[in-house]
């Protein structure tokens, strides 16, 4: 019978996605040794497309902590974004911008997820020579309730292993082996719609995004680089991409984004389209004794407020701090309040998320929000959103990121 290998560190950490390598970075420059379990390998970590919005308290932090020399030089800053609507039925849509630096003094960056984590896992694995265990199977976690926590696994290679910890971060998502074990109390609400993407070589035709209500359903004009540009539109819930062709989906976005003056290129798609779920989850509480969840793990916002990976880095920032001053000092208190304080956030985000999504999607007709009186409210929330200061402060200051801390 082969004998398990065993190692230890000070916090293992399942998932090499942005919370993650995250939480890694800001343990390893306080000096907190950490190994990183991924179930995918390295490429494949490095290529999933995933959110492209990061807030300004995100950018910050990434820039604090040495990881952003190519994110200042290829990132896309953005002060503002605009709301596309009809006042009215029938009438032309017409663009609203909400400029954030005139509101808020700041703004977002547009940087692909996969983008942060190659630079996280350059960072961790050519510069610093630190250990990420990638295409490992099997995991399990154990003692989670005790100060002597552990996790199993097998490596790449078929060997199994036991990496014994001080504390074990999960944040491995929705479907990794972490949230089962906590088994948190689950809120939920799953939208009726979802959105189909495709990711297209075309240059940007605008310098932000766009963000249109239509009557045929929600569409989102956003971008990746000066050459690719990030495209959704609203669909149902049983959509197959596969029934939508190529030219299908040029006619709703040209449909949907249809302004004034607004033209938009097109290209070849660079990857198949692809249907997301539109659903809210928080799992509470986010901790089991050593074991903390972050991100997807925790909690799943709808895209509409570009808060998903966001939250996620707001979480293990938390959760660092926390875990430094435990280990270091001998402070439980940041590790017992992580939950509770990490809530506070996550529930402000469901909220804006919410809004968002409510406010800009069409629903069906037969239903109370696609009723008459529901398309009413929705033109009327817009109409508000984009002719008060106070409205547009308040939309500008959730999108572009309250300052870790604040809430």
């Amino acid at each position: 019978m082969t004998q398990r290998r065993e190692s230890r560190t000070q916090v293992g950490i399942v998932g090499a996605g942005p919370a993650g390598l995250v939480l890694a970075k800001l343990l390893a420059l306080a000096g907190v040794d950490s190994v990183v379990l991924e179930a995918r390998d390295r490429a494949y970590v490095e290529a999933r497309v995933r959110a492209g919005v990061l807030e300004a308290p995100t950018v910050e932090l990434l820039r604090g902590m040495g990881v952003a020399g190519r994110l200042d030089r290829e990132g896309m800053p953005h002060t503002g974004i605009s709301l596309r609507f009809a006042e009215a039925p029938g009438a032309p849509a017409a663009d609203h911008r909400i400029d954030f630096a005139d509101l808020v003094g700041t703004g977002i960056t547009v940087y692909g997820q996969q983008e942060v984590v190659k630079d996280l896992l350059a960072d961790r694995l050519d510069d610093a020579g630190l250990p990420v265990e990638f295409g490992v199977s099997g995991v399990a976690l154990h003692d989670v309730d005790t100060d002597a926590p552990s996790v199993t696994y097998a490596d790449a290679d078929g060997a199994e292993h036991v990496l014994r910890c001080d504390v074990i971060a999960g944040c491995d998502g929705f479907h990794g082996v972490s949230r089962p074990l906590v088994a948190p109390d689950v809120a939920e609400r799953v939208y009726p719609f979802s959105w189909l993407g495709v990711l297209a070589k075309a240059a940007p035709t605008t310098d932000e995004l766009v963000y249109a209500h239509h009557d045929d359903g929600f569409a989102l004009y956003s971008m990746r680089s000066p050459e690719v540009t990030r495209l959704y539109v609203q669909v149902p819930n049983d959509t197959r991409p596969a029934d939508w062709s190529d030219a299908r989906i040029w006619d709703a976005l040209h449909t949907r984004l249809a302004c004034e003056g607004f033209t938009m290129n097109e290209g070849e798609f660079l990857e198949k389209p692809s249907v997301t779920p539109m659903r809210s989850m928080v799992a509470s509480p986010m901790r089991r004794g050593r074991l903390f969840l972050a991100g997807d793990a925790a909690h799943i916002v709808p895209p509409t407020g570009a808060k998903g990976m966001n939250l996620a880095i707001a979480d293990v920032r938390v959760l660092a701090e926390a875990v430094v001053r435990a280990l270091r000092d001998g402070d439980t208190g940041g590790l017992d309040s992580y939950s509770d304080t990490c809530l506070r956030r996550v529930w402000r985000a469901e909220h804006f998320s919410w809004f968002m999504t409510s406010m800009l999607h069409r629903f069906d007709p037969a239903t109370e929000g696609g009723d008459a009186f529901g398309v009413g409210l929705q033109r009327s929330q817009l109409r508000y959103t984009v002719t008060s200061r106070a409205a547009a402060t308040s939309l500008a200051e959730n999108y572009v990121g309250l300052p870790h801390g604040a809430v």
